[in-house]
């Protein structure tokens, strides 16, 4: 803010000889003795809320093998970038050709089977049907009817059992031939290449513990995870504007559209008589890929904001009146000290938005209104009253 020094002399007669000297009440209208002013300006006014986070990927893949076995090879390194289908990595299952040769070669001795079992018992089926209505002509003997239904029923339940077996036998050969496709492990998406705890000649089997294989990351956006302490997040909305510096690159600015506030306390905050803080995300474009994971940025989420508004040093307002409005004293260009009403808009620390009662160019005294110079005048003549 721009401070300026005004002179103020108030008028005095010349040639005046010694006389006494009266104190004259103070009026705005009197000129004053030099006084410190501010000249009220124009510029843009934010409100802010200050937070610290780190940079981190805002999509990514972990790539992980799908059949047992042992990797066979790993065509790409950290760094590398990767197309959505390229081929990363390939496995040697341990499912053999010849396992899956072998299971084929019994399902077909199983369909034998199974046919043969059927045309048994269509023949016990003929065989019961005939005793059965025999029996209803009293031409058959109880223990021959008893003997064909005894056969029909063990044939039905050897069908029953070889289709369990056909069932099963079908199952495990799918799993070998979906293994067998698995073999070739595909890029998920196409980006970089940030991880990667594969070699060739490693035994790998499904759903491992510990890290990923291969993980990949679109660099082309980037998330801002920023720690925002209670006091501040209530203030905090979706799509606010957030803009931050990181170490990296001095002097440069970056900014993104609020997204989500996490509506849990941070990890590791608001336990024990500490302090509560949220994580607040927002994205932010990375075409240069220029920014990291991991790197700091200082974030400042702008709550509220006043574009070309007459400003003004707070600490010159004192206290409002009961309906808000504040008083101060301006220097006016005639040089004289005159009080104004002044109605405050948004406000920081350091600067308010003046909505009312100042025009820009105009100079506001920074401290108290000075005691007006005395006047000095003749004395009066021995014997005059």
């Amino acid at each position: 803010m721009l401070a300026l020094q005004a002179d103020i002399s108030l008028a005095q007669t010349p040639d005046a000889p010694p006389a006494a000297v009266e104190e004259l009440p103070h009026s705005s209208a009197e000129p004053d003795v030099k006084s410190d002013t501010v000249t009220v300006q124009r510029g843009d006014l934010q409100q802010t809320v200050e937070a610290t986070g780190k940079l981190q990927f805002h999509q990514f893949a972990d790539v992980n093998v799908q059949v047992a076995g042992q990797i066979k090879d790993v065509p790409v390194a950290v760094g590398d970038a990767v197309r959505e289908g390229k081929l990363v990595m390939e496995i040697s299952p341990t499912i053999r050709a010849n396992q899956m040769e072998n299971n084929r070669a019994q399902m077909a001795r199983l369909r034998a089977e199974l046919a043969d079992q059927q045309a048994q018992t269509d023949f016990a089926e003929l065989q019961f049907k005939r005793q059965t209505q025999l029996k209803a002509q009293n031409a058959t003997r109880e223990e021959s009817f008893e003997a064909s239904r005894m056969s029909l029923s063990s044939a039905r339940a050897r069908m029953d059992a070889i289709h369990a077996q056909i069932q099963q036998l079908e199952a495990t050969l799918k799993s070998d031939e979906e293994s067998m496709r698995h073999t070739q492990v595909l890029a998920p998406l196409s980006g970089t290449v940030v991880a990667l705890n594969a070699r060739a000649g490693q035994t790998v089997s499904i759903g491992q513990t510990g890290g990923p294989l291969l993980r990949i990351a679109d660099l082309s956006q980037m998330t801002v995870q920023a720690r925002v302490a209670e006091v501040d997040v209530t203030r905090l909305r979706r799509g606010m504007t957030a803009n931050f510096t990181t170490p990296g690159y001095a002097g440069r600015t970056w900014s993104g559209k609020l997204r989500q506030v996490i509506p849990v306390p941070a990890e590791g905050t608001g336990e024990q008589g500490k302090q509560t803080f949220y994580n607040v995300l927002f994205e932010v474009d990375n075409p240069e890929q220029e920014l990291m994971s991991g790197m700091t940025a200082q974030v400042q989420f702008i709550v509220a904001q006043a574009k070309d508004a007459l400003l003004l040093p707070v600490n010159l307002l004192g206290k409002p009146d009961a309906a808000g409005i504040y008083q101060v004293h301006v220097l006016n260009p005639d040089r004289r000290i005159v009080a104004r009403k002044v109605k405050i808009g948004m406000r920081t620390a350091q600067q308010a938005q003046v909505l009312s009662g100042l025009e820009v160019g105009e100079q506001v005294l920074t401290g108290p209104v000075p005691t007006p110079a005395p006047t000095l005048r003749p004395a009066a003549p021995k014997g005059m009253p």
